[in-house]
């Protein structure tokens, strides 16, 4: 017996996805015919502008809402429950189960890690474990995380260290109360100023003796450390071709990939593991705005000239030789014209059996950083600040609260000072 799982990382490029264009190809990695999976994971990055992201709560409902009509859109032989959503800024996961399986899942843990500038949310990683019951007495426990890594192509090592911050401070607890959260007590738009974390509750990292773990996001490894010339645009960026030999085919680039470089000399992602990939970079395209998809066959791949193409948004899982995962299909999903990125997704399946079982067990490479509790504390305080001047300045509706603050502070002034005159 196995668990289906369906795993989905997009970069949304800060813009409301546009449901009726993106929904047919949400599954396009489900082989023909396959059934719908048990459990959807959407992790999403960028999901909207900096303001509405690091302030969070209701200012996010619209960008998440607009993913639920997606999954509403695609689904057809099932309908799919929104079991619980969290973020951190502008990095979000959503968790779905199918409505036929959705009362299997017993539980639920959060965990949360500020990566951008000063520890904020601006990149940075949230997770989900969750309990799902396979039996009256027993259960399989999965983690999810959502990441979004340090940017550009001299980056390197600060990706690295960011990765390394995720294993030392996404640290999933029990809430207050010492339980963990049930299904369906939590809303995504929950208040701005989170609740204590609780100071006395069991701690767990990522790496997990009982628990599968899968790990996608905008990774942002490059396929260079220096960006491109013009002549480096002009003979090197990748072309459709089914030729391996001709120079334009994209395995090429692939072989200068970042990320696997680092992965096998064992400075990040330790001990994770990744389908092999057969699709072509999905970042940074020069959309056209006046088409909603763009679908690969129909034109040459139109590249942004100062970024190498990259494989930036990647689909990591743990697996060893005891506790498989059976990763069925890797691919990207076509371009749309909200993001400069392509979607990502793998459909694979996982033993309804405990990873406890397995006689090898993934250590931690980094132990849990005992200041992780102060220093998410300082990044969201610093969040609220820099999110709520974002959104005074930079949106329409901030513009005009601000606007209506101003007004009605200098007609207060004078009616005081009116009546001081009296």
């Amino acid at each position: 017996m196995a668990l289906s799982l369906y795993l989905l990382t997009f970069n949304c490029g800060r813009a409301l996805v546009q449901p009726d264009s993106f929904a047919p190809y949400l599954f396009q990695a489900l082989k023909p015919n396959a059934p719908s999976p048990e459990v959807l994971v959407l992790s999403l990055q960028e999901l909207a502008p900096i303001g509405p992201g690091l302030l969070g709560g209701s200012f996010i409902t619209p960008y998440y809402n607009a993913f639920r009509k997606v999954v509403k859109l695609a689904s057809k032989d099932h309908g799919y429950v929104n079991v619980i959503t969290r973020n951190i800024g502008l990095t979000a996961i959503m968790v779905f189960a199918r409505d036929d399986v959705a009362d299997n899942i017993n539980w639920l843990h959060t965990a949360e890690v500020g990566l951008g500038v000063s520890d904020m949310g601006n990149k940075g990683a949230v997770g989900i474990r969750l309990g799902y019951k396979t039996t009256e007495t027993e259960e399989v426990v999965l983690t999810f995380v959502a990441a979004h890594l340090a940017p550009m192509e001299d980056g390197l090592e600060q990706r690295n260290e960011d990765y390394k911050n995720i294993v030392r401070r996404l640290v999933f607890i029990p809430d207050a109360s010492g339980k963990p959260i049930s299904r369906g007590e939590e809303r995504e738009d929950a208040p701005l100023l989170q609740s204590p974390i609780p100071p006395h509750s069991e701690e767990s990292g990522i790496y997990s003796s009982s628990s599968h773990l899968f790990f996608a996001g905008d990774l942002n490894y490059r396929t260079s450390s220096l960006q491109p010339s013009p002549l480096d645009a002009a003979e090197k960026f990748p072309q459709p071709t089914k030729d391996e030999d001709n120079p334009r085919h994209f395995k090429h680039l692939l072989a200068e990939d970042q990320l696997t470089q680092e992965i096998k000399a064992g400075k990040t992602l330790h001990g994770l593991t990744e389908a092999p990939i057969e699709f072509p970079p999905t970042y940074k395209y020069d959309t056209d705005p006046n088409k909603a998809v763009t679908l690969d066959g129909e034109d040459e791949w139109h590249w942004a000239r100062h970024r190498w193409p990259s494989w930036c948004d990647r689909i990591f899982f743990l697996s060893n030789d005891d506790v498989t995962v059976d990763a069925h299909t890797y691919t990207c999903l076509p371009l749309f014209a909200t993001s400069d990125h392509r979607p990502v997704a793998l459909a694979a399946t996982v033993p309804l059996r405990s990873s406890r079982t397995a006689d090898r067990v993934q250590e931690p490479p980094f132990s849990i950083d005992p200041q992780w509790r102060a220093i998410r504390a300082a990044g969201r305080r610093k969040e609220l600040i820099v999110g709520l001047a974002a959104y005074l300045t930079l949106t329409r509706e901030g513009n005009g609260l601000a606007l209506a603050t101003v007004l009605g502070a200098l007609g207060g002034w004078w009616i005081i000072r009116s009546l001081l005159m009296v």
